[in-house]
């Protein structure tokens, strides 16, 4: 108790206040995603986008059909989003979009469009409610037994999704918007990490949109998309890409190379282990060109190591929000423990993606 009186005491009335601002700052934090969330249900980036970039808040509500007694509501939603740097406004009310929500707004750039990304996946009420469980998870010791999305909703993630029987689309979309949006800097700059490649497949690839920016850039290359029988039988029809039905943890296609965009980091270790033996089993010797291409966060790499750098911050915001499916986002020496178990000899990473790293991994 003295302990906490001295701090108390060392601590200047100012001081405080300015600590209760910082406080009450980080507890409101989730309204802004409930707000991008809201804009991007009510299609309010679209609508702007629809006028030319520019819209005013009558624009807006009459393109969205925002009810008139709601009108004022919808004033107090667009200053969050504007002071959050999602649109810009001028003194006289007008709203136009900034590049974070050219990227909510379908259109001229129709396949970058992210609205999926955050509705489907990380504004979303499954995961929401489960986090709100961490605490029970933590401490109660039957909780402690279960997996966090176990805890919230009384059954494993994959249980809900084969009870609900829902559509997949939403998600489909917005993965194919994100690797859209990967590829064409990857490609740009890291383009040689696919010469003189034969062969590739994409496992969990979903409707192929990285296999096919690999063919469009290395027409050579024979490219594969190996995924789950319903998520193969959505896909659509690319001559450049052949779509095969199956496993991982049971079986991958051979091939010179195997590319894993953005999944495993929703597997604890153990499955990370067995997806990349089955990779190795895939590809060929490395003096043959035989690796595995993971592209996913590695924690503290992508940009300097500080809690106030955006990439940082979002690694380790994603590494929380992971906990809800059970997943995990890695450090390096987290990663370098996982290929070692699996049988590889060696690993490169660059880490040129935003958020996110390139790895090189060879047997």
């Amino acid at each position: 108790m003295a302990h906490v009186q001295a701090e108390n005491e060392v601590m200047s009335a100012d001081d405080r206040l300015q600590a209760q601002l910082e406080l009450y700052h980080h507890s409101l934090a989730f309204v802004k995603s409930m707000a991008l969330r809201a804009a991007a249900d009510l299609r309010i980036p679209e609508a702007i986008h629809r006028r030319g970039g520019t819209a005013t808040l009558s624009d807006i509500a009459s393109d969205t059909g925002i009810h008139a007694t709601k009108f004022a509501h919808l004033r107090r939603l667009m200053r969050v989003l504007t002071i959050t740097g999602i649109f810009s406004s001028s003194s006289d009310a007008v709203f136009k979009l900034t590049p974070v929500s050219r990227l909510l707004a379908e259109g001229g750039q129709s396949s970058c469009n992210l609205s999926p990304v955050v509705v489907g996946v990380f504004v979303n009420p499954v995961a929401v409610t489960a986090l709100l469980s961490i605490p029970k998870w933590f401490t109660d010791e039957r909780a402690a037994a279960l997996s966090l999305f176990e805890v919230a909703h009384g059954c494993t993630r994959w249980e809900m999704a084969a009870k609900e029987k829902g559509d997949s689309s939403l998600l489909d979309a917005g993965m194919v918007a994100d690797s859209t949006i990967i590829m064409e800097v990857l490609l740009r700059d890291s383009h040689s990490i696919f010469e003189g490649v034969s062969s590739l497949v994409d496992v969990g690839g979903g409707h192929g949109a990285v296999a096919a920016a690999v063919a469009r850039a290395f027409p050579e290359v024979n490219c594969t998309v190996l995924d789950l029988p319903h998520v193969v039988a959505g896909a659509p029809a690319n001559e450049s890409i052949q779509f095969v039905a199956g496993d991982m943890f049971e079986h991958i296609p051979s091939a010179d190379v195997v590319l894993l965009k953005w999944i495993l980091h929703c597997w604890q270790d153990e499955h990370c282990i067995n997806i990349l033996r089955r990779c190795k089993e895939a590809i060929p010797s490395r003096d043959a060109g035989g690796k595995v291409i993971i592209i996913d966060m590695v924690v503290g790499y992508a940009g300097a190591a500080s809690a106030e750098n955006v990439s940082m911050e979002t690694q380790v915001l994603s590494d929380v929000y992971k906990m809800y499916m059970d997943g995990v986002e890695r450090e390096e020496d987290e990663w370098a423990k996982i290929f070692s178990e699996a049988g590889f000899s060696d690993y490169k990473i660059s880490p040129v993606l935003g958020f996110r790293s390139i790895i090189e991994v060879y047997p």
